[in-house]
C-alpha cells in the first residue's frame, strides 16, 4: 500500500435512497437524541447492578447494556429514517460492507470501551455516526458518566457541549501526549511494543484510555494531541473522526506491518479504520515517523 493512505474527503451529494435532499440538522438531532437515549439506558443498566457479562472471542466483551443500547439507538433512527443502512457493532456480522459504501449508512458503537464500562470506569463513549457514500457528514458521541457530548456537521466545525472546539496547537512530537488502545488479539505483539517504545522515547507521555471513540474526540478538544491503534473497526473511528477533523486535526492511517491488522479494508472512505492516526498538525509528521519506525 502507499506509504500514508489519507483518509478519503471527497463531494458529496446529500440525497437519500428516495432522492429527498438530507437535512443534516435533523440528522444531528436524531442523532444526538439516539445517544442520549443509550447513555440513559447504560447508566441505569450500571447503577441497578443488572449488568451481565459475556465475551465475544479472548478478551472481546460484550454487556447486556451493550445489546439493550444499541437495540434502542437503532430503534430511534429507525422511526425517523426506516430505510437507511445501519451498521452497528453487534449487530454487524449480518450487514455486508459493500452495502455500506454508497447510500445513507448509520454508524454505531452502543457503548466503546465496554471493558472499562464492565470495571465501573468513566471513560465510556456512545457513538452515533451519518455517513453518504462512504463520507461521514454528521456526528454525536455522549459520555455518559461524563457529562459530555461531542458533535459534528461536516464543514461546519466541532462542537463540545455546545462549545466551539479546536486541536491544541504543538509545534513537535516533544511537546505531544499520545493516546493509543491496544487490539484484542495480541497476534502482533512485537510491532505493537516496538512502537510503544518509539512513542514513549519521543513524545511527552503516553495515555491509554480505553475508549477509542474519547480518544479521537479528546484529539478535536485538545486534552490529547494524537491518537494511534490498529485492530479499530468503523464504528470506532466513523463519529470521532468527523469530530477530529472538524476540530483541525489530520486523519490518516499508518503503514500495515503485519496481515492481522487488516480488518476494515472491506469497508471504504471515512469508514475504513485500518492503522489509524489522528493528530494535532503540529506533532503529526513526526509521529508518523515514529509509527512507521
Amino acid at each position: 500500500m502507499p506509504f500514508l493512505r489519507l483518509a478519503l474527503c471527497r463531494i458529496v451529494t446529500r440525497m437519500d435512497k428516495n432522492d429527498q435532499p438530507l437535512n443534516l440538522e435533523q440528522i444531528l438531532a436524531v442523532a444526538k437524541a439516539a445517544a442520549a437515549r443509550a447513555s440513559q439506558i447504560a447508566r441505569e443498566q450500571r447503577a441497578s447492578l443488572s449488568v451481565q457479562v459475556s465475551f465475544k472471542e479472548a478478551r472481546n466483551l460484550v454487556t447486556t447494556a451493550d445489546l439493550a443500547c444499541e437495540a434502542a439507538i437503532i430503534e430511534t433512527i429507525r422511526a425517523s429514517f426506516p430505510n437507511h443502512t445501519i451498521l452497528a457493532e453487534e449487530s454487524a456480522g449480518s450487514v455486508n460492507p459493500e452495502s455500506c459504501r454508497t447510500g445513507p449508512v448509520w454508524v454505531i458503537d452502543p457503548i466503546d470501551g465496554t471493558t472499562n464500562y464492565a470495571h465501573e470506569h468513566y471513560q465510556v463513549g456512545v457513538s452515533v455516526a451519518f455517513a453518504m457514500d462512504s463520507v461521514v457528514l454528521v456526528a454525536a458521541i455522549e459520555a455518559p458518566f461524563l457529562g459530555e457530548v461531542f458533535t459534528a456537521i461536516k464543514g461546519r466545525g466541532a462542537f463540545l457541549n455546545g462549545r466551539a472546539i479546536r486541536v491544541r496547537e504543538v509545534s513537535g512530537a516533544e511537546e505531544a501526549l499520545v493516546a493509543t488502545g491496544f487490539p484484542y488479539r495480541r497476534v502482533n505483539l512485537k510491532n505493537i511494543c516496538g512502537r510503544v517504545e518509539r512513542v514513549l522515547s519521543r513524545c511527552r507521555d503516553l495515555r491509554r484510555i480505553g475508549a477509542a471513540t474519547l480518544d479521537i474526540s479528546w484529539v478535536g478538544c485538545g486534552r490529547i494531541d494524537a491518537f494511534y491503534e490498529e485492530g479499530l473497526m468503523p464504528w470506532d473511528v466513523a463519529a470521532s473522526g468527523l469530530v477530529a477533523r472538524e476540530a483541525g486535526a489530520i486523519v490518516a492511517h499508518f503503514p500495515y506491518d503485519s496481515d492481522s491488522q487488516r480488518l476494515s479494508s472491506a469497508y471504504s472512505g471515512d469508514l475504513f479504520a485500518d492503522n489509524i492516526l489522528i493528530a494535532s498538525p503540529g506533532c503529526y509528521s513526526e509521529i508518523e515517523k515514529l509509527l512507521v519506525g
